[in-house]
């Protein structure tokens, strides 16, 4: 099994690169959709960011309301980090046991936003890193995501800078082109993890 950290900087187009890597047959281990999962309404998860954060970070319906969270700890690196110890640790866990149920000859990729931040580099074979000048990143949260240019800027400052993502690539993804070149680029990468994980 090849396990594989894929990483990339909000806004860089991570998940395109991830969508593209299941597609041509990895086993794709989406870390937003766990971290979603572990705080989904009747779990611990969700109890205790609760009752750290009051049940103002709560929609109509109970579910945690994400957009109302994030703008309360993405300007709060002391309130980011409660939040982080409340996630993370639920998030590994599940994501082992996800990883245990693949099959030997796998190449297992690990969707995670914050693998730099969080210094997981040690626990995968490899880190792919997706990237995108940061001008251009903001400009995407802003016209494809709706978000206010402030919040995007925000959100980019407080993960980990361009220059320490690509300091921990083993495999950089240029993402600042049309999406045919992103095609190309991925079918290069996707044939390196393969051959990787033969001769493993």
């Amino acid at each position: 099994m090849l396990r594989v950290g894929l990483t990339g900087g909000i806004g860089s187009g991570k998940s395109e690169v991830a969508r593209r890597l299941a597609a041509a047959g990895a086993l794709v281990i989406d870390a937003d959709a766990i971290a979603r999962e572990v705080v989904e309404p009747g779990t611990p998860g969700l109890a205790e960011v609760v009752a750290e954060f009051g049940t103002g970070v709560l929609d109509a319906d109970g579910r945690l309301d994400r957009p109302r969270l994030g703008g309360i700890v993405f300007s709060d690196t002391a309130k980011l980090e409660r939040l982080n110890a409340i996630v993370h640790p639920r998030v590994a866990e599940r994501t082992e046991e996800l990883m245990a149920r693949a099959p030997e000859d796998a190449v297992v990729v690990y969707d995670v936003p914050l693998l730099v931040e969080n210094g997981l580099q040690g626990m995968y074979d490899l880190v792919v890193v997706v990237d995108a000048p940061e001008e251009l990143r903001v400009r995407r949260l802003v016209e494809d995501r709706g978000m206010p240019e402030e919040q995007a800027r925000a959100r980019i400052a407080a993960q980990a800078s361009r220059e320490e993502r690509l300091a921990a690539a083993d495999i950089v993804v240029d993402n600042a082109g049309p999406l045919a070149d992103l095609d190309a680029r991925v079918a290069e990468v996707e044939k390196e993890l393969r051959a990787r994980a033969d001769r493993a």
